[in-house]
């Protein structure tokens, strides 16, 4: 593995670097979403549900940024495409709870390109490195969060 060596000009080159990084990934979002037979905001969604587990609507409304009729339009797919059920709430019946269900095993079958790759790079890190990145991730998680909640400002409208 070359060594990593930070230059003025690669500090410069920087910002494009990391927007070349994050459009890879939202492309890989995109067609894995379509392997799935979903659009790119049903997989965000059901990732999400997948991570936390089930949740009401409104609340898979806010962690997703959607607005309640098109996180009901979005229910319906994953329901309708089987990865997620709808069931009352045990704590007030007159509420559902969205949980993911079935097909986990589509995902793993689309996501494995990516993970051998992304893998494959890893397997090259030092133990030091790898410390460093999860760091970063764990890391910049929250700062996209709060980003995210500042865009949208107070009322959950984008400014």
């Amino acid at each position: 593995m070359e060594e990593y060596v930070s230059t003025p000009s690669m500090r410069s080159d920087a910002s494009q670097i990391y927007r070349r990084y994050l459009s890879a990934v939202m492309l890989h979002g995109h067609a894995s979403a379509r392997a799935c037979g979903l659009g790119a905001s049903d997989l965000y969604a059901l990732n999400i549900l997948q991570l936390s587990g089930a949740m009401s609507p409104g609340e898979l409304a806010e962690r997703t940024g959607l607005t309640t009729g098109p996180t009901t339009r979005l229910i319906d797919r994953l329901e309708q495409s089987g990865y997620v059920r709808r069931v009352p709430d045990t704590a007030d019946r007159r509420k559902v709870i969205v949980e993911p269900v079935g097909k986990p095993a589509d995902l793993d079958t689309v996501m494995a390109p990516a993970r051998r790759k992304i893998g494959a790079i890893l397997g090259d890190c030092t133990p030091e490195q790898l410390d460093a990145l999860f760091d970063y991730f764990t890391r910049a998680t929250q700062a996209y969060h709060e980003a995210a909640e500042e865009l949208r400002g107070d009322d959950g409208s984008a400014h």
